[in-house]
């Protein structure tokens, strides 16, 4: 940062309540009002050096005491009384956080060159081509300054300069680059020799209001030399310095004046941030876009707002992981934890975009492993998400039931999901139970998970018979499949205990279950063993009788030509 020191003098000024006054042995003659300060000055030296002032006091003689309202002077009371310092050749020292009303007030006052040489304004113009400009900083905290006075800054021509001088130097190749910036990113440090990183300006820029912050970015995207992904990291760079975090646990909800003054600005730049999004797929991340959703369901964001991120997260969801969709809910009615209806909203989009490439996709498409990572993702999210015990079973099945059936490939993330479920929600009814458990498809778990599932009390006794039939007819596929070069008489054994294990181990389930099911059920269970059982046997009957009929068919014209010999 640099400064300018102009006057050799004391300050002599002082300030008393609501008046400001210099000592002198010479009474004042001049009292300028600004709103509630009154300034005791002399008409020399300030008349002098102010063209406003001479054109003010002209009616009036040297003898009399004039009082001005100067009420509407850009930068009020402490602009002026760095005019005044000057006209009185008190030392001031100017810098970028100052020059703004301190040029502003001089253009008012008329401190110009057609007024006296050497005025107040040259040496402003001067300082700010010579210093600031050619600055990093300066020209950046003069930027943010003219938010307070933004009609004369852009009358003035201060924004417009400021704003090129920062994009000028945004633009420059990073081995050029020698000025001092902040950058303060996990993990970097900062060594001698050390290449500059690209994005050496977003911190910096940070700290500007949204609406200069957008101004500088709409520069920099103009000249289509920075990568969306700059852009984006600019863009994220600002949300983390203005926006607050969601991340971590749920934001408490106040109705005070002050808190929704707050939460207003905070819509204003979420609102500008999405609006600046680079419309090119990676310009920023999918935890970035799921993370302003998050805030957006937070400040209470227009729809227009929430629906544009649902739209761009949607056509990145296949990019995320597990701890980009770990959100708390921002809704005061919910009493679970995760925000498990934004993750629903957004695999809403990415579904309808999936459709739309792909209505009929093949086994080895990238649509079918795309849909199949979202598959596993969406499991892995359910199984946070279930060890939530206050997370209703409604939201949990319907986020279960919206994935197609191609997004599994195996049911076994989905099994996990619904045991840590149970697990956690000892007092679920029935039909609940069975409501999530016949989302499961026996077919698809495998032999680890069914053998898993077989001994897990806490599943309904139905689907533990599932998983049991399953395992039988799965055990009978395998048999009737061996090579043809096993004669029957191998086979009978092997299938007669086979058929003995898994009559043993269903009985075992049945017996094991009985306090939780009633008599009828139990009936109902054996009946369809014994059914089971009687077409087995009954099919194997068929077989034996087609043996034996074959047999005979074969033995038939041997016995006739016999007989016909012996006659």
């Amino acid at each position: 940062m640099k400064f300018m020191k102009i006057g050799t003098k004391p300050d002599t000024f002082y300030a008393e309540e609501a008046t400001r006054t210099v000592i002198s042995d010479i009474p004042s003659d001049l009292t300028i009002r600004i709103n509630n300060v009154c300034f005791l000055l002399h008409k020399i030296p300030l008349v002098p050096k102010c063209g406003l002032l001479q054109r003010l006091c002209s009616d009036a003689d040297d003898s009399d005491i004039v009082t001005i309202d100067l009420h509407d002077v850009p930068g009020v009371e402490d602009a002026f009384e760095l005019c005044a310092k000057f006209c009185y050749g008190i030392t001031i020292n100017l810098g970028a956080h100052n020059f703004v009303p301190a040029f502003c007030a001089a253009k008012f006052l008329r401190m110009t060159e057609s007024i006296e040489k050497g005025n107040f304004v040259l040496k402003l113009e001067a300082f700010f081509n010579s210093c600031i400009l050619e600055g990093w900083k300066d020209s950046i905290v003069a930027l943010q300054t003219t938010i307070k006075l933004p009609e004369w800054s852009e009358n003035l021509g201060i924004i417009r300069r400021c704003i090129d001088s920062i994009v000028e130097k945004i633009l420059t190749p990073t081995s050029k680059v020698s000025w001092s910036y902040t950058y303060t990113r996990p993990g970097y440090i900062k060594k001698q020799h050390q290449s500059v990183p690209k994005d050496w300006w977003t911190e910096d820029v940070s700290d500007l209001d949204i609406d200069l912050f957008r101004c500088i970015i709409t520069a920099v995207r103009s000249t289509y030399i920075p990568p969306p992904q700059l852009i984006g990291e600019a863009l994220h760079v600002y949300a983390c310095r203005w926006l607050p975090d969601t991340t971590k646990s749920r934001p408490l909800h106040s109705s005070g004046s002050q808190t929704e003054e707050s939460r207003e600005k905070s819509r204003r730049i979420l609102e500008s941030i999405v609006s600046m999004i680079p419309s090119d797929r990676g310009s920023v991340s999918i935890g970035f876009l799921l993370k302003l959703l998050s805030i957006a369901n937070y400040l209470g964001a227009s729809p227009v707002t929430k629906t544009e991120l649902i739209r761009k997260a949607g056509l990145q969801f296949e990019e995320a992981t597990l701890n980009d969709m770990l959100f708390p809910s921002q809704l005061p009615t919910d009493q679970h934890f995760y925000d498990i209806d934004l993750v629903a909203a957004v695999l809403e989009s990415y579904l309808v975009l999936w459709r739309r490439q792909s209505p009929l996709p093949t086994e080895n498409s990238h649509m079918v492993r795309s849909i199949r990572k979202i598959g596993k993702l969406i499991d892995s999210y359910l199984q946070v998400v279930a060890r939530d015990v206050n997370m209703p079973i409604s939201k949990l099945v319907s986020l279960a039931e919206a994935l197609p059936d191609v997004a599994r490939e195996d049911h076994d993330g989905l099994y996990k999901a619904i045991n840590i479920y149970l697990k956690e929600h000892p007092d679920v009814s029935k039909a609940d139970k069975k409501r999530m458990c016949r989302m499961l498809d026996c077919q698809k778990l495998s032999p680890e998970v069914r053998a898993h599932a077989v001994k897990n009390e806490r599943l309904p006794l139905r689907t533990v018979v599932q998983v049991l039939f399953f395992d039988q007819e799965s055990g009978s596929r395998s048999t009737t499949h061996k090579p043809e070069s096993i004669t029957r008489a191998r086979q009978a054994p092997i299938e007669a205990e086979a058929k003995e294990e898994c009559d043993k181990k269903l009985q075992h389930e049945v017996t094991k279950s009985s306090s939780r099911v009633t008599e009828t059920s139990e009936r109902e269970i054996q009946k369809r063993m014994e059914a089971k059982m009687v077409r087995g046997d009954s099919e194997k009957g068929k077989e034996r009788k087609g043996e034996t009929n074959s047999t005979a068919k074969m033995m038939e014209p041997k016995q006739v030509f016999q007989r016909r010999s012996s006659r």
